[in-house]
């Protein structure tokens, strides 16, 4: 049974915590209290830790974090990281997290009304901070709920095989930079940072270092172009802040929920996590995967993501799922029992369209001893000359696909696994009328599932508008019509044998499930299932630059965040392959030339093989029939 909410709250606001540096971070701790005098209980409870860049006291964090978990008996400390709101120090995204969340878990398992135990919790930004704690194993730290976390920012969500994800720059110039301190108390700021169109600063790349509208935020500039341009072989990139994966050996063994959702930005942070810590650690470690997009109880509780329906069975009450994990690993309450691997398996609807015009996709929740499953048949679908799809490796001698990559035309993104691709929304009424925080923000790429072709909201589409695999630049590779389904739940590799005529270039794979023509969608309906890119001179996973030698063929191998879905008859399993997939990724201008604000173009000529020698291929966890 979960613990019941029959306290009061009592609230201390600005508690201060002194990190190592001398650095105070303010932390409002919400306690049990009695329910008719209003004063703390005297008995210790264990305490669950939020880390925020979101301002502690925004109301919904306030009502869903503080005072929802200490009416159940909890002490909840809320903090707002360094150099965001209350706290003080300068902000520098991500840099500063393990050392102070260790500090922080060490001072609240220190506090009399603590009993020594302290759970972590958040999504986000707030589940990138408490694994990067966790790499300082600080005493007192006992139990983590890690809600679409990161695990090596350099191999994907920060960098992706070298290229950036550009939400790191939108998230800088709305939510991020709109709300830094400065702009809290320089009204000339905000009105600066509410005027920028990021939309309109997207179609009009590169944003240069010092010509951007952060220049009027520093600090955030200058964490912007080092995510952006920092070679791979830098020891930036192994710092405990942002880079996981190159320490699990000295992690916290703790019992810890990685939770996450396959159109979301952190699904193959997530699922690495799992599978690397699983078999590290001692205690109990869970992976729970739905279909949602980012987000805690507002997406857990949406039966759709994007323009595809997955049913009310998807739905999960984030809040008090995170309560039963506490409750039963922080009071030994019997009241967790879920199995180890849980994932929601997209697919088997009847394709209809739903009131509001999503496609009815279905699915239901499937569970599992290990990810990757066990049981699982990784099974190669080889590209073909004829643009087919099939598992039979080809026998051509000479077989290519050849196509032209413009990087001032990219192909635009639709949908995925995006988050924060922000603009505020442009208003005519000034910030002393409508501050920043009461502006709604307008997504530029959309987020989850959604049909493959563009339309007129579409970032960087021009009419006459239409499905994205009829672009030149788009390579479409598809199975025949399926006579019997086809299930899949486990990561996605791609290997594209290419060559190109310039020094550096990218490649692009998305993984479809299409739907043919029906009465609801007449034109059928290409479904996003995950996708990736590879930089040129990235390629094979290095991490020093490499370039290619123009005309030379090379294996491009593409991790693709992983899904799990089933593709009914009828179906056909699609591959795209290109070379943009823009804002998602920033855009290679093909010259060989700086990462971060290159103003030369070159058009590059890049070839796709599926011959016997290079057989370009989609390589898929198929689970047994």
């Amino acid at each position: 049974m979960v613990s019941a909410p029959k306290h009061g709250v009592a609230v201390h606001h600005d508690a201060t915590v002194e990190t190592r540096d001398g650095t105070s971070l303010a932390t409002d701790v919400y306690r049990p209290a009695d329910p008719e005098t209003g004063e703390p209980i005297d008995e210790p409870k264990p305490a669950l830790l939020v880390r925020t860049p979101y301002d502690k006291r925004e109301r919904q964090r306030v009502e869903q974090q503080g005072n929802w978990y200490a009416e159940r008996g909890y002490v909840v400390a809320i903090q707002d990281v360094r150099g965001r709101y209350a706290s003080d120090g300068e902000f520098y995204l991500l840099k500063n997290e393990a050392e102070d969340g260790a500090d922080t878990v060490e001072w609240l398992a220190d506090r009399p009304y603590c009993d020594g135990q302290v759970g972590t919790m958040g999504t986000s930004y707030m589940a990138w901070v408490q694994n990067a704690l966790a790499t300082q194993r600080p005493s007192g730290l006992a139990a983590m709920f890690v809600n679409q976390g990161a695990a090596n920012a350099w191999k994907a969500t920060l960098r992706h095989h070298g290229a950036f994800e550009l939400r790191w720059l939108t998230w800088s110039l709305t939510i991020g930079g709109g709300f830094a301190k400065r702009a809290l108390d320089d009204r000339d700021l905000e009105r600066r940072l509410a005027n920028v169109d990021t939309g309109d600063l997207l179609e009009n790349e590169p944003v240069t270092r010092g010509q951007s509208p952060l220049r009027h935020l520093p600090n955030y500039e200058a964490y912007v172009f080092d995510f952006m341009g920092t070679p791979g072989d830098d020891e930036f990139w192994s710092d405990p802040s942002i880079n996981f994966e190159a320490h699990y050996d000295e992690m916290a063994d703790v019992p810890t929920v990685y939770a996450g959702s396959w159109y979301d930005s952190y699904a193959k942070a997530t699922c690495d996590n799992f599978g690397a810590l699983a078999d590290r650690t001692e205690s109990d470690q869970f992976l729970l995967m739905g279909a949602w997009t980012h987000g805690g109880q507002s997406t857990w509780t949406k039966p759709y993501s994007g323009e595809a329906a997955f049913g009310e069975a998807m739905t999960r009450d984030y809040l008090e799922t995170k309560l039963r994990f506490f409750d039963h690993y922080l009071k030994g309450a019997d009241a967790w029992d879920e199995p180890r691997v849980q994932y929601f398996r997209m697919g088997s609807g009847d394709g209809a369209a739903t009131a509001e015009g999503r496609l009815r996709h279905g699915g239901e929740w499937q569970s599992g001893s290990d990810w990757p499953l066990p049981d699982t048949d990784w099974t190669a679908y080889y590209a073909r000359g004829d643009g087919t799809l099939d598992t039979e490796r080809p026998d051509a001698a000479d077989s290519s696909t050849t196509y032209e990559f413009d990087p001032r035309d990219p192909v635009p993104t639709l949908g995925g696994n995006c988050s924060s691709y922000y603009t505020f929304e442009q208003r005519d009424e000034p910030v002393e009328d409508l501050p920043l925080a009461d502006r709604p923000t307008i997504s530029l790429t959309g987020r989850g599932g959604y049909d493959q072709r563009t339309r007129p909201e579409t970032l960087g589409a021009d009419p006459p508008y239409g499905p994205l695999d009829e672009r030149a630049d788009v390579v479409a590779f598809r199975t025949p019509r399926l006579s019997e389904p086809v299930e899949i739940a486990g990561p996605v590799r791609v290997r594209i044998y290419a060559s190109t005529d310039a020094r550096d270039t990218d490649f692009t794979a998305k993984l479809i499930d299409e739907y043919p023509a029906s009465a609801d969608f007449p034109s059928g309906f290409a479904l996003n299932l995950t996708d990736s890119i590879c930089r040129a001179r990235y390629r094979g996973y290095r991490r020093e630059p490499d370039f290619v030698d123009p005309g030379e063929i090379y294996a491009f191998d593409l991790e693709l965040y992983p899904t799990a879905n089933v593709f009914e008859a009828g179906h056909r399993i699609r591959l795209d392959v290109s070379s943009s997939n823009y804002p998602r990724f920033d855009v290679n201008h093909n010259t060989g030339g700086a990462l971060a604000g290159d103003r030369e173009y070159e058009v590059a000529r890049n070839t796709v093989y599926h011959e016997a020698d290079h057989p370009t291929h989609v390589e898929l966890p198929v689970r047994p029939a």
